[in-house]
């Protein structure tokens, strides 16, 4: 018998347990490709190779196990992220808090009331469920939660400014992660972009002069880009009273919008909600996921006619938020309403961790390990937030043989551990490891620990 004629069948290999249990956990049909893969295969080797002997069905089944296995792994997975910067575009920004993510869980296993009014039992608005936590908590007429901040901006252009002049200062005209670029944002919204001023200086004047054909002026945060030296720029509150003086609506673009001042931790001052409102902007929009805290979303809010006509404008229904991201958003924004923000939310936690506390945390790593030292490092906020700032940190120091191959095999393991390196040494921040997650990743290092010198 030739070694082509000792493969088995599918039909023979599906008699044996394991493909049993295979079908049982990845199904009938996806089990099948799998089998005549792996089966395809091996029949090519043995024609290249006549001499070599069919395998065992044992490595067949194997080898089909292998395919399921990878066919069926999520490519999103959840890392540890040791590198010290807090929101991490790349991971994923902002954890959330056990509140939030048990009323988003809440909201996915059930059916809820997102359109419906218990009241009348006749269709409701899926409008309602945020607004009214953030006309409380932050003294706004009316707020709109939509899918991200891009959406938000490209939504209040579109139902505010379609064919009409909107002033923005030149030195905002940046570009942000991913190439996402404020002017084509806001060219795609049918708004005509009027530039004003220079790259590095911008007077009250400049806007002024625009203001006679202009229906909006908008000021963008410049995210994760940062002006210094010969520079100038107008208080949007000047701008704000200038405009409305002239018949002009205002938008402020916050990106991040904290609503906490993140000066109070010896960090530099980021643009807060709250001031934008205090300078009397009409519309000021801002992320749901980055220094609030919470899912992803772009938030609203402002003056109740504005708004009014942002909600009835045919984009709103194609970037509305889903059930779940209202869940999350309207639970995050308690936490600010109830006073508890720096304690529950993740992120807040990881920015007022006291350095005693991350140095503690480095010292009992570097001691269940058995290696490493505790150095002085720098944490940052990240999210587009404070560019070029840092703030006080400690790291677990780490000396590897080879320090990008140890990196390579942190991030290979379960869960994928994310960490930096400086002057060839691997640097571990405790203040962006969650505390549930030290386990893992103590795990993970002593699992290593032949890769150190």
């Amino acid at each position: 018998m030739s070694n082509l004629q000792a493969i088995p069948s599918v039909d023979q290999l599906l008699q044996i347990q394991t493909a049993m249990d295979l079908i049982a956990i990845y199904g009938r049909p996806l089990t099948l490709n799998a089998l005549h893969l792996a089966l395809d295969e091996v029949r090519t080797r043995l024609k290249s190779d006549p001499q070599s002997a069919a395998p065992q069905n044992s490595l067949i089944l194997s080898d089909a196990e292998s395919r399921l296995i990878a066919w069926t792994k999520p490519t999103l997975q959840p890392v540890i992220n040791a590198m010290g910067v807090i929101l991490h575009t790349n991971l994923g920004r902002a954890p959330l808090s056990k509140a939030t993510i048990a009323s988003m869980t809440e909201a996915a296993l059930n059916y809820s009331n997102l359109e419906f009014d218990l009241g009348t039992g006749k269709r409701g608005s899926r409008l309602i469920h945020a607004e009214s936590v953030l006309q409380k908590l932050l003294d706004v007429e009316a707020a709109l939660v939509v899918n991200n901040n891009a959406s938000a901006v490209l939504l209040v252009l579109s139902a505010l400014a379609p064919r009409k002049r909107v002033i923005i200062a030149r030195s905002q005209l940046v570009e942000i992660g991913g190439g996402f670029r404020v002017p084509d944002v806001m060219r795609q919204s049918g708004a005509k972009l009027v530039e004003v001023g220079t790259t590095n200086k911008v007077r009250l004047s400049d806007y002024e002069d625009e203001f006679p054909d202009a229906a909006l002026v908008m000021r963008a945060h410049r995210s994760n880009f940062k002006m210094i030296g010969f520079t100038e720029e107008p208080e949007l509150k000047d701008i704000a009273a200038a405009a409305h003086k002239a018949g002009i609506i205002v938008v402020d673009d916050l990106g991040s919008g904290s609503l906490i001042d993140t000066s109070k931790y010896g960090i530099a001052h980021e643009p807060t909600v709250q001031e934008s409102l205090a300078a009397d902007v009409d519309v000021v929009c801002f992320s749901g996921d980055k220094l609030l805290g919470g899912p992803q979303a772009g938030i609203i809010i402002g003056k109740a006619e504005l708004i009014a006509k942002i909600k009835k404008h045919p984009l709103a229904r194609a970037v509305r938020a889903d059930k779940t991201c209202l869940a999350g958003i309207t639970a995050t924004l308690l936490h600010y309403l109830k006073d508890e923000a720096e304690r529950e939310i993740p992120i807040w936690k990881m920015i007022s961790m006291p350095l005693n506390e991350v140095k503690a945390r480095a010292e009992k790593w570097a001691a269940e390990l058995g290696a490493g030292s505790i150095v002085e490092s720098e944490a940052a906020v990240g999210g587009g937030s404070l560019p070029g700032e840092s703030f006080p940190s400690y790291v677990l120091e780490l000396s590897a043989k080879s320090p990008d191959k140890y990196l390579k095999k942190l991030r290979g393991q379960n869960p994928p551990v994310i960490a930096r390196t400086e002057n060839d040494k691997v640097l571990l921040d405790p203040r962006t490891v969650l505390p549930e997650q030290e386990h893992a990743l103590l795990s993970t290092l002593h699992s290593l620990s032949s890769e150190l010198k």
